[in-house]
């Protein structure tokens, strides 16, 4: 397939050729098959025991108040508030607490058994920051009920790069990252949310061979530390069955530029094997002409820049998704629910998808008459901002991709899970019947609270910044 041509002057960015050295993953070798090399050397499995007697047979005894330390390398996070119950069976409690394991990035089966012999219990479980993965899990009294989950667990470390190659070698984090920096640190972090706990076993198992779906974009998809804001990215994995893991590296404030520049794009590249996606959706921010840097004619610089993540992704092996962006919601203005907010980007990312024959997930159209059926009076039950998704918003959104992928007949369908009924966004679910519980949320993480750590920019040295972001770009 042909990369796009260059872009000649652009001034403030980056030629198109630049931009091609730039994306190029300084990942580890890769075999004849496109494959990742191994992953880092560390424990991949692990197998943990919540009651208050003897530990069973293989397993590691986990008591209530095991709080997590780098050398123990598991444990509760900070906050929680754990009891033994149900005759000193299980790990209780009646608000929400993480249990976190230090492990190497990749891709990981986690298997999570609850029950309580005398109460009936409904579980939410999420993964990572916010990533939704059980909603009801409802266990009766006097039994037991197992579930196996797939995710992926990363840092903002790249592999080194060799002597005298140009670049760097970690994610450029901002103070937006703050948000989600649980996707960022070197833990795979479980939440349990339930009013009355009943954690019996974790078991915990490298699954280096599992596709990843990775998400490349900006706040509408990212996932989140806590609060309102709930993303179509967070809830994508609960209607996927185990065995494929969702990667979301969207991060607020992001454009198909700063994403390349952050080397959040080099981040993906350098985990991708053959058999993975790169799910790409990015409109919001790349329009702004108020941002010089990163603004992007849609007839010609955007449709160039696509073109590249394109041909990144399909020399490695993995298949290219476009998804155009949802439009924003119109809380009372003329013309209804909807805003045509984007101008001419969804027509060119169609455009697109049409010149280099990729699947596309046309959410823009679908998000069109999704909001128009469920109404202005209840557009708030949508999105809180018009343009960041609650959870209800998140989830039917979540739905239009899951019936996207249908769509495409991507092999991904394979994974959707066998109750998911196909899906129609003029006609969709009632608002009541999406009732899922926000997670607590993480202390200075989070997006739109004030009092946060503007400073922290990009080039930040390592890790995750302290402090909330405070309001800023989508």
């Amino acid at each position: 397939m042909k990369i796009a041509p260059c872009l000649i002057c652009l001034g403030f960015g980056i030629t198109l050729l630049g931009a091609a050295q730039l994306f190029a993953a300084r990942g580890p070798a890769r075999g004849p098959a496109g494959g990742a090399a191994a992953a880092p050397a560390g424990p991949t499995e692990f197998k943990f025991d919540f009651s208050a007697g003897p530990a069973k047979d293989g397993y590691t005894k986990v008591a209530p108040t095991a709080v997590y330390s780098p050398e123990a390398g598991f444990g509760f996070e900070p906050g929680a508030a754990i009891a033994s119950g149900d005759s000193g069976d299980v790990a209780t409690s009646e608000k929400p607490f993480f249990f976190s394991v230090k492990v190497p990035e990749g891709n990981y089966n986690v298997t999570i058994t609850l029950g309580d012999s005398a109460t009936a219990t409904t579980t939410t479980v999420k993964l990572e920051s916010g990533r939704i993965m059980a909603e009801k899990w409802t266990v009766p009294a006097g039994k037991t009920s197992t579930r196996t989950f797939t995710t992926n667990v990363r840092t903002p470390q790249l592999p080194a790069i060799p002597n005298n190659a140009p670049g760097r070698s970690i994610v450029s984090m901002d103070q937006f990252d703050s948000g989600n920096s649980r996707d960022w640190d070197d833990k795979l972090n479980i939440e349990i949310n339930s009013s009355h706990a009943a954690l019996r076993t974790i078991e915990i198992s490298a699954a280096p061979t599992a596709p990843t779906v990775f998400l490349a974009s900006d706040s509408t998809v990212t996932d989140r530390d806590g609060g309102a804001d709930v993303s179509w990215g967070a809830v994508l994995s609960l209607f996927l069955k185990p065995g494929v893991a969702v990667s979301n590296q969207a991060q607020s404030g992001e454009t198909l530029k700063s994403f390349a520049n952050a080397l959040r794009l080099d981040k993906i590249l350098s985990q991708m094997k053959k058999g993975d996606y790169l799910f790409i959706q990015f409109a919001h921010n790349d329009s702004k002409a108020s941002w010089p840097q990163t603004y992007v004619e849609p007839a010609t610089t955007y449709k160039a820049y696509l073109k590249v993540y394109i041909a990144e992704a399909q020399r490695r092996g993995a298949t290219p998704v476009l998804v155009t962006s949802m439009d924003r919601v119109n809380f009372g203005g003329p013309g209804g629910t909807t805003t045509n907010s984007h101008g001419g980007f969804p027509a060119a990312m169609r455009e697109v998808a049409k010149e280099e024959n990729v699947a596309l997930i046309d959410l823009q159209l679908m998000s069109e008459k999704f909001y128009p059926a469920v109404g202005q009076a209840n557009a708030k039950k949508i999105s809180g901002d018009n343009t960041h998704t609650v959870i209800y918003g998140g989830y039917e959104l979540a739905k239009c991709i899951v019936m996207g992928i249908k769509q495409n007949k991507l092999d991904l369908a394979k994974f959707i899970v066998d109750d998911f009924a196909d899906f129609d966004p003029a006609h969709p679910d009632p608002i009541e019947s999406v009732d899922i519980p926000a997670s607590p949320s993480n202390p200075g993480g989070g997006r739109g609270a004030r009092g946060g750590n503007p400073a922290a920019g990009r080039g930040a040295a390592s890790g995750v910044p302290a402090g909330d972001p405070g309001p800023g770009p989508l």
